[in-house]
């Protein structure tokens, strides 16, 4: 009896990594196609021939197209993070900033149609992965700001410089030939984001400071307190 139902359960175990396998095969000719020739290059019929599976196999376990693409995208965000995870952060987090925006644009640059799949369609806003990628860049806009040296809230400077490194991404694979499109719209978008220098940060990039202190420190003020003393400090923080 105890043989019986090890042998079912090394047959099912067999089954369950022959599937596994299957799928990994599966994804891995997909995404190489992706690769090569673009979404248009690898339609079911391509990946099937690639694979050597039949269109059924595919359904079974991405469900239609879109399923596979989805899990193609997420090839591609483990990439992309897997470089961010890779990078130590540095004593200066403007340098990491600098860092970061370069990583990404040769990204995008050495996976030109793999990137277009991330970053062309408003799906992938949700994805988890693209998520990660969001919060690596806000810890560091973050320490940037409790440095003091933003001219901004870190939500707008994060939604700036994502924005503005995806744009110039998608118009550098389009225009190979622009080489110093990047740096000078990195720099020009740190230029509205930073303070020029840190002794140049002033009242308001100080407040911004002590405002964000505020939002992570117990401090000893009734609510109402509380409540006045954000208020000034965000008033302060905008320039008013």
């Amino acid at each position: 009896m105890a043989t019986g139902r090890r042998q079912d359960g090394d047959k099912i175990l067999y089954r369950f990594c022959r599937m596994s396998e299957v799928r990994d095969r599966i994804l891995a000719a997909a995404t190489e196609l992706v690769d090569k020739a673009g979404v248009e290059g690898a339609s079911i019929r391509d990946v099937c021939a690639a694979a050597n599976v039949t269109p059924p196999t595919v359904y079974h376990h991405f469900g239609d197209k879109k399923g596979l693409l989805d899990a193609v995208v997420a090839v591609g965000f483990d990439r992309y993070l897997r470089e961010k995870r890779d990078r130590s952060p540095s004593a200066d987090p403007v340098e990491d900033l600098r860092r970061g925006w370069d990583g990404h644009v040769e990204f995008g640059l050495r996976n030109p149609a793999l990137y277009g799949l991330m970053y062309g369609g408003a799906r992938t806003t949700q994805h988890p992965a693209s998520l990660e990628g969001e919060r690596i860049l806000r810890r560091i806009v973050t320490r940037i700001g409790e440095a003091g040296l933003l001219t901004m809230p870190v939500d707008d400077a994060v939604r700036t410089i994502h924005a503005a490194s995806v744009g110039t991404t998608i118009l550098l694979i389009a225009n190979p030939g622009l080489v110093e499109l990047s740096e000078r719209t990195r720099e020009a978008v740190f230029g509205s984001v930073l303070v020029a220098q840190a002794g140049e940060a002033g009242l308001a990039s100080a407040a911004r400071v002590l405002l964000a202190q505020v939002a992570r420190s117990d401090v000893p003020l009734t609510p109402g307190e509380l409540g006045l003393l954000r208020e000034l400090l965000a008033r302060l923080a905008d320039g008013a």
